[in-house]
């Protein structure tokens, strides 16, 4: 039986549109669309088991994934089938997982997954900025506890017009990239990077996406209407216990708020908020404890965050006794690491960030092999986190997709500071050695000293901060906190980390937890993170103003050469002989890329040794010497021959040519001794390629004064009598002679 199909279509202008539709696959999910523009298409399928896990948090896995057949392509590697996921399906899940989250209720533990796979793709489409839209789409036709529809959408400006997703080649030429996840009602995710843009711009793109992300929305009640919204399944929630609630908040609240307001360090305050707890504990029976247990740490939660909330909003105290606006203490070192290429240690507060940085070649460059997107990158970074800097022991199972994301939002921060005619390939790492808020934003200023340090020529030193909010609805009354510490994180409305030069954002992540945020209070607290950005930029200026002169002695030197296309096979050799030799010889590395457009040859040398730099340069000089007729070189001899001398170019050694025995000297040369010798050094003068002999000819009597009475030999005749035949006037055949 042909299945119902329902589809919605939502007009993104300029001829674009976005269709959704259902009723076609998947149709055992719990809800399942796809959605496409152009040629993409994904599909999204979501499925929630019926019972609660026992778990105290939402087992929500979002999953993104990119088909190598949806734009018609193999896998790479040995084994070809799609295996663990690239950085970028891990960021797209990110995006996703970041907006549905917050939006299920919080006593609704059921095991939940969303699943977005692109099956077709298009090259003018970006399949990411639609998959926001995808998941909310089908959790709409499901059955599942959901607050409200989302979206999802990307926003760039080209020549000062905002486009909502544009296409790759227009991201190119667009000063904002940014992503936006919002309800109909609110904003509650951005993250993107810009090219020093004001707060100000930063909120008119987010307001033009939240425009375009209603309409969507919109698409997706028309889609659940016509296909029929299912009734939300019921669920066992959370036990509840007012009376206990109360009675632990009389019990807690004004103890945490006494401990709040000492402004304690997070060690000293963790051990007394601990006591605090034990203490209430103290007061029940073991069996009582073990029927209550998990609502007593509940509770004490609740309480302790409302108590550290009202200390803010009351007196405007943080937990380490900052005023709002208040950054804490920072010191810095550069070169710290004395074998890396540069290094910088970072520490601000209780978090420390310890940043190398990397020069290589092109051979270097962060290879990208994804269905939607080939390419290179020539300047990557890697945050790593490990669980020692927050004073845990855990199991370390690869690489986190926390550890992902953090370092791409500080890769968007530094990427736009790198000079185009940087010649290396550039890798930043960040260790990070302790946390107690925004690691990722000490990453971007420990990244930017270490980058100095290395002397890489930056445009502009950026540096990051991260800000929170709290607020209350019932009273109006808000708080903008600059350099939030981990706990303010957790307890906070709104945590967004802000990343600039002294000129403008060069990338920003936001997460709005409350509903309703005026973008006037977003403006306030991007302005007050300015002023934070600009007092940690000048500490850093204090320990490192300029970038250095000049890479580091141990480090390696980079020299580009540009060489014509036909001499890259000479410069190579047969089977890479030349070029092998060469690197062994000289202690270098040497990268040989075509240009496509000139094809031309784009020589990189890499080399710690200046002298095996030269050498390189000399022998590339050499390779694609090519001298001019009418010029005078200055030669050296270097064979002796009865019937000339072997000269070899001075400025291109290997590059020899025969000097005849006539062009010696104007006078008869019975022997070549007579005029020169080995090792002798002279000017010739070119004359080009011989078109009889088809040999160059240089001349050195042609610089000479020809001697008093000096009287030209009559040229030889060079037909010798031959007739057309090719026959001689004694009658021989002279192709037969010189065949035999």
């Amino acid at each position: 039986m042909i299945p119902k199909v329902f589809k919605e279509v939502i007009d993104l202008g300029d001829g674009r549109e976005i269709s959704i539709e259902t009723g076609k696959l998947a149709k055992q999910a719990h809800g399942s669309v796809v959605v496409q523009s152009g040629k993409c298409m994904m599909l999204c399928t979501v499925v929630s088991n019926y019972k609660q896990t026992d778990l105290d948090f939402l087992p929500l896995t979002v999953d993104y994934r990119e088909k190598f057949a949806a734009a018609g392509r193999y896998p790479g590697g040995f084994f070809k089938r799609e295996a663990r996921p690239s950085d970028g399906e891990v960021l797209t899940m990110r995006l996703v997982d970041r907006v549905l989250r917050p939006l299920f209720p919080k006593d609704y533990h059921c095991e939940t997954q969303v699943m977005i796979q692109l099956m077709s793709h298009d090259e003018d489409v970006m399949p990411d900025a639609m998959a926001g839209l995808a998941a909310s789409a089908a959790i709409q036709l499901s059955d599942f506890p959901f607050e409200c529809a989302i979206s999802e959408t990307r926003v760039g400006r080209v020549d000062g017009k905002f486009i909502i997703n544009p296409t790759r080649s227009q991201l190119l030429e667009s000063d904002i990239d940014m992503m936006i996840g919002a309800s109909a009602d609110s904003v509650m995710m951005v993250e993107g990077g810009m090219k020093e843009i004001s707060e100000e711009e930063m909120t008119e793109a987010i307001k033009f996406a939240h425009e375009a992300i209603k309409e969507q929305i919109a698409a997706q009640l028309r889609l659940a209407e016509a296909f029929g919204k299912k009734e939300v399944r019921e669920y066992e929630g959370e036990r509840e216990d007012a009376d206990l609630e109360k009675k632990i908040y009389d019990m807690a609240y004004d103890k945490v708020y006494a401990v709040a307001k000492a402004g304690s360090s997070k060690q000293e305050r963790s051990t007394a908020f601990s006591e605090i707890k034990e203490e209430i504990k103290a007061t029940y029976s073991e069996e009582e404890l073990e029927d209550l247990g998990d609502l007593i740490s509940k509770y004490y939660r609740k309480a302790e965050k409302a108590a550290i909330r009202d200390l803010t909003l009351n007196e405007g105290k943080r937990l380490d006794g900052r005023k709002t606006d208040e950054i804490r203490s920072i010191w810095c070192e550069v070169d710290y690491l004395p074998s890396t290429h540069g290094s910088a240690l970072f520490t601000r507060g209780e978090t420390q960030a310890l940043a190398t940085v990397t020069l290589g070649t092109s051979r270097d460059a962060n290879i990208i092999d994804m269905p939607s997107h080939e390419g290179e990158e020539r300047f990557y970074l890697h945050y790593n986190f490990p669980p020692f800097c927050t004073g845990e022991a855990r199991p370390i199972r690869g690489i986190s997709r926390r550890e992902v994301g953090h370092g791409n939002l500080a890769q968007r921060a530094l990427k736009g500071m790198i000079p185009e005619d940087c010649p290396y390939t550039l890798r930043v790492v960040s260790e990070v050695l302790e946390s107690n808020g925004s690691s990722s934003m000490a990453t971007v200023c420990s990244g930017t000293m270490a980058l100095m340090d290395a002397g890489v020529q930056l445009i502009k030193p950026v540096s990051g901060i991260a800000m929170g909010l709290i607020s209350d609805a019932d009273t109006g009354k808000y708080a903008i906190l600059s350099d939030i510490l981990g706990d303010e994180d957790h307890l906070g409305d709104m945590d967004f980390k802000v990343t600039g030069t002294a000129d403008g954002i060069t990338a920003c992540q936001m997460d709005i937890k409350v509903k309703g945020l005026g973008y006037d209070i977003l403006v306030e607290a991007l302005k007050q993170a300015r002023d934070g950005r600009l007092h940690i930029l000048e500490k850093m200026m204090d320990t490192i103003a300029v970038p250095n002169a000049d890479v580091k002695p141990h480090a390696p030197k980079m020299v580009t050469a540009t060489i014509p296309g036909e001499f890259i096979g000479a410069l190579i050799g047969p089977g890479g002989k030349v070029i092998q030799e060469l690197q062994k010889e000289t202690g270098t590395t040497i990268v040989i890329n075509e240009d496509p457009d000139t094809e031309e040859g784009i020589v990189e040398i890499l080399g710690v040794d200046q002298d095996g730099i030269d050498a390189v340069l000399a022998k590339i000089d050499s390779i694609t010497f090519k001298p001019e007729v009418g010029s005078v070189y200055e030669v050296k001899v270097i064979k002796m021959l009865d019937f000339g001398a072997v000269v070899e170019y001075i400025e291109a050694p290997g590059n020899e040519v025969l000097l005849h025995v006539s062009e010696l000297a104007w006078e008869r040369t019975e022997n070549v001794s007579d005029v020169v010798n080995m090792g002798d050094v002279f000017d010739v003068k070119y004359f080009g390629t011989d078109p009889r002999t088809r040999k160059e000819k240089v001349s050195r009597k042609a610089l000479l004064p020809k001697p008093e009475g000096y009287v030209e030999r009559p040229k030889r005749n060079d037909n010798r009598g031959r007739d057309n035949r090719g026959r001689d006037n004694r009658g021989r055949d002279n192709r037969n002679r010189d065949r035999r």
